[in-house]
C-alpha cells in the first residue's frame, strides 16, 4: 500500500508546495499532497523559480485548503511553518505521524530581488535536507 503524507503550512504557497516537490523527487513510491490552513490565491513565483532551479517543477501546484483532506488518512501529516502547527484541525481520517519541521517563510524576506532570492534558495535546500533526513529516518522504511 503506497504510503500518504501531506504536508502543511498556513498559505501553501512557499515552503509546504516546496516540501510536497522535492519529497515526491526524493521519494517517488510515496503519495504526496500539501495543503494550507488558509490557502493563498497562487504559488509563489520565486519558490517555482528556485525550484525549477534544481529540476523540479512545481508551476502546475495551487494552494489547497486542508478542508479536502479532512477525512483521508495519513502515514504523516508534516507542518512546516509554526502558525499551521498551532492551528492545524483535528484529522477524522487516520495518521500514523505527526511531525512538525519548522522553516522560516521566505515570501517575508525583504532586500533586493537578489536577496530575496537567496532567501527562497536558503530555505528550499533546508528543506530538501531536512525532507531527506525525515524520509531515510521515519518513511524509508
Amino acid at each position: 500500500m503506497t504510503k500518504k503524507i501531506l504536508i502543511l503550512c498556513t498559505g501553501n504557497s512557499c515552503r509546504s508546495q516546496m516540501a510536497e516537490g522535492l519529497l515526491r523527487a526524493i521519494a517517488p513510491e510515496l503519495e504526496v499532497y500539501s495543503a494550507g490552513t488558509k490557502p493563498a490565491a497562487f504559488v509563489h513565483p520565486k519558490a517555482i523559480l528556485v525550484m525549477r532551479e534544481i529540476g523540479i517543477d512545481i508551476s502546475n501546484s495551487s494552494p489547497k485548503s486542508i478542508d479536502q483532506f479532512l477525512n483521508d488518512s495519513f502515514e504523516a501529516v508534516i507542518t512546516v511553518c509554526d502558525n499551521a502547527k498551532e492551528t492545524c484541525p483535528v484529522f477524522l481520517g487516520s495518521v500514523k505521524s505527526l511531525a512538525h519541521l519548522g522553516f522560516v517563510d521566505p515570501a517575508e524576506a525583504q532586500g533586493t530581488d537578489e536577496q530575496v532570492l537567496d532567501e527562497f534558495r536558503r530555505i528550499r535546500d533546508q528543506i530538501s535536507t531536512t525532507f531527506r533526513t525525515f524520509y531515510i529516518e521515519h518513511l524509508e522504511k
